[in-house]
């Protein structure tokens, strides 16, 4: 059905009117095509482009020279070297071939010359051997399985009294009466958890050599071995909860019900603590409500270092915990701003570099030095890039993907600046973001989660896991011990299984 047209202004007024109507609602339209088109590519860049916020051109940056040198009234001492003092050499990077560990074993096979080369043709007299060249090769040798047998001495009396035949006790198992040792049951959890292999592709591997294992079966191992380890992990939790600061995230993993279907999106969320609590911890929810970090956070005191996700607030308005804003996530925001407004997206990425540029030269510095150097120069150049917000905000229109920036980093302000206040802060949340990682890349493989017993023990995994690698283990190494000596080791000792509780006892016994 055809609309019937707009009556036409009769007066001169009623048609200025109009005019100004039509040029609001163009310039509404414009925002809305500019928006959606800074969403296309945004999109685009995340599906198919580079994932590093960096400039093209490094020279841009050079443009707002003046802006970062009057943001210092005296510049950090760290950053300009004495006068006639030559700055360090930069170390080369390692080119060509390298030496193999010398850990590695060695296989000596020796090359000899046939025995008609071994008698001089000048004289006839046999050849003595002088010496040899080495030459080393690296080779593969593929995984094996291998069948343990455990073999139980009986014994009995010569006398055959009643009663008296005895079988050697068993060692107690992974899993009880279950086929799969450690070592493999290791394998499995590794590769799934730290390698991201689906178990569907473990089993055609575990096929290709020989041996039949469906990944039902694996399954049911991971679910028996998650429960086992439970204690390890609710101890891992309560050391990272034990951190006066915390790093946290989420990312979402789809969800599988019964009936094969996607029912929908639930959370992994990551709990990274200090640097005297060193540990990383997963927790696994349903959905994105508030309900999930209230929860496992609940009586804990400190600083929570996250982005700007409202479900936090709640912990924060309790006075328990002390926000931290992550000054990357600013960064990100003028940096997908760049194609709309790179004007003032690029003036604010290079006041942000600014900060930055002062933690980099402050990293080997105790934390009571860092804080005073926050104090003295980190803060006026905030203050300053404050100023710089205030009077961007008029320069851009407010839902425009600049505007939005500028707005974000005003709301946060407080927090933006918080990392300030103590030396081991960081400026941003990047080491909760580096923990979300493993997730992000396995659910690429494995797609889903097929129930909510699989989140948990996902979480369960990652934490080991994560905690493991923090403190430069072999996760298969790690969890191969853990799955052999976890189920016969006495309840109150069960600390020695801390990944760095762990690497002491183990150093200490190869000394």
């Amino acid at each position: 059905m055809a609309h019937a047209p707009e009556a036409r202004p009769a007066t001169i007024e009623a048609c200025h009117a109009l005019i100004a109507e039509r040029d609001k609602q163009l310039s509404e339209r414009d925002a809305l095509i500019a928006n959606l088109q800074q969403q296309i590519k945004r999109m685009l860049r995340a599906q198919f482009g580079r994932r590093s916020e960096k400039i093209t051109d490094p020279n841009q940056l050079k443009l707002f020279a003046e802006i970062l040198g009057a943001m210092w009234d005296s510049p950090p001492a760290e950053s300009e070297a004495e006068e006639g003092e030559e700055e360090a050499p930069r170390q080369p990077r390692r080119r060509g071939r390298q030496p193999f560990p010398a850990e590695l074993p060695r296989v000596r096979v020796e090359h000899d010359l046939p025995e008609a080369e071994k008698t001089c043709s000048e004289c006839g007299t046999p050849k003595t051997k002088i010496g040899e060249e080495v030459s080393e090769q690296l080779e593969y040798v593929p995984a094996r399985f291998e069948v343990k047998q455990h073999v139980r001495l009986k014994y009995a009396c010569p006398q055959e009294c009643d009663g008296q035949v005895q079988t050697a006790a068993k060692p107690v198992q992974p899993i009880e009466k279950g086929v799969p040792g450690p070592g493999l049951l290791a394998q499995v959890v590794v590769s799934k958890y730290c390698y991201h292999l689906p178990l569907y592709r473990q089993e055609a591997i575990f096929a290709a050599s020989g041996v039949d294992i469906c990944r039902e079966t694996m399954w049911g191992w991971i679910k028996v071995l998650a429960v086992e380890v439970m204690p390890l992990y609710e101890l891992i939790r309560g050391e990272v909860l034990s951190s006066h600061k915390l790093h946290t995230d989420d990312t979402p993993v789809r969800l599988r019900d019964a009936k094969q279907r996607i029912k929908g999106e639930s959370r992994i969320w990551t709990y990274v603590g200090d640097r005297a609590h060193p540990h990383v911890v997963f927790d696994y929810t349903a959905n994105r409500r508030r309900d999930g970090p209230v929860a496992f956070l609940k009586g804990w005191k400190g600083y929570l270092q996250a982005d700007a996700f409202s479900g936090y607030d709640c912990i924060f308005a309790s006075q328990d915990a002390i926000e931290v804003a992550c000054m990357a996530h600013a960064r990100r925001k003028f940096d997908e701003a760049l194609p709309t407004d790179r004007e003032v997206a690029s003036e604010a990425m290079a006041l942000i570099g600014g900060l930055y540029d002062l933690e980099r030269g402050w990293k080997e510095l105790s934390d009571d030095e860092r804080k005073a150097g926050r104090q003295e120069h980190a803060l006026p150049l905030l203050n300053r890039f404050k100023s710089w917000l205030d009077a961007a905000r008029g320069r851009v229109l407010p839902k425009s993907p600049a505007g939005k920036a500028i707005g974000y980093a005003l709301k946060n302000w407080q927090a933006l600046c918080r990392y300030t206040e103590h030396g081991e802060l960081e400026i941003d949340n990047n080491a909760a973001e580096r923990a979300l990682r493993a997730v992000a890349i396995g659910r690429k493989n494995w797609l889903f989660f097929g129930s909510h017993t699989g989140g948990q023990a996902a979480a369960v995994f990652f934490s080991l896991i994560a905690s493991a690698k923090r403190h430069g283990l072999d996760p298969f190494e790690y969890l191969r011990d853990v799955f052999e000596r976890l189920p016969a080791h006495p309840a109150e000792r069960i600390a020695e299984f801390l990944p760095d509780k762990w690497k002491e006892l183990r150093e200490k016994k190869a000394a």
